[in-house]
């Protein structure tokens, strides 16, 4: 990534990269709701930031697009390497524990799990 000093006081790099000020979330956090077009005010609630906040890390966002829009791609990169990695890593630990059976009294639970999974798989 880029290791230029940002001109923002309210956005500072730090070792995860473009960063809210006095927080621990970055700009690729707020791209990937800005790239979704959420509302500010969304956004804003969301990750429990100032008006101030919100509005210094959308302005830097517009003002440094084509910077912010390169990091960007690059953490989705390596963010879906690792997934990738851990997927095959723990495949077998995954199966394993996928094929034991129910506990009892666990049935409702188990039931209910494998509904949101379905309903989440279904919006990817």
């Amino acid at each position: 990534m880029v290791s230029s000093p940002t001109q923002h006081p309210a956005i500072i790099r730090t070792e995860r990269g473009l960063t809210i000020a006095g927080t621990r979330i970055t700009l690729y956090d707020v791209m990937d709701y800005v790239t979704a077009q959420y509302p500010s005010k969304f956004i804003r609630g969301l990750f429990n930031l100032t008006n101030e906040q919100i509005n210094a890390a959308l302005t830097y966002i517009e003002e440094n697009r084509a910077e912010v829009e390169a990091e960007y791609k690059l953490v989705l990169k390596e963010a879906e390497e690792l997934q990738r990695y851990y997927e095959e890593k723990n495949r077998d630990l995954i199966s394993r524990l996928a094929a034991q059976p129910v506990k009892p009294g666990q049935e409702a639970v188990r039931a209910k799990l494998q509904a949101a999974k379905a309903k989440f798989e279904v919006r990817s």
